[in-house]
């Protein structure tokens, strides 16, 4: 499903939930604001659970066959993100995260291109 039209499920569905819950039939006795506001928060939370399992079925599969070997990959070239200094933000937008300089030397993964004189990588 496209994020546009994931957006336009889930803003009907949430439309959906506060319809239902200010649609309920008025009771006999007309119970104390309170209760009806705990009662609207209630059917709201229900409601919001509901959407989020569906999006969650939904994006399982996207999950395990893309996210997961993606973040695993990374995990493979990156090791221990305590050997990285905080990001840095370059003018032009580019952003940088060098590795320490009292980091361990890094094992080169086979399909990573050589670094070069000063830490140049040719990309």
């Amino acid at each position: 499903m496209e994020g546009s039209t994931m957006r336009q499920a889930v803003f009907r569905m949430l439309c959906f939930a506060v319809a239902l819950g200010l649609a309920a039939p008025a009771p006999a006795q007309t119970p104390a604001p309170e209760a009806d506001l705990r009662r609207g928060l209630a059917l709201l939370g229900e409601g919001a659970r509901q959407i989020f399992e569906g999006l969650m079925d939904e994006m399982r599969p996207l999950l395990a066959d893309e996210v997961v070997p993606m973040l695993e990959r990374l995990g493979t070239l990156v090791d221990d993100l305590s050997h990285y200094q905080l990001p840095e933000l370059l003018p032009n937008g580019d952003i940088v995260i060098r590795r320490a300089p009292d980091a361990p030397p890094l094992e080169a993964a086979p399909d990573l291109p050589p670094i070069g004189e000063g830490g140049a990588v040719e990309i």
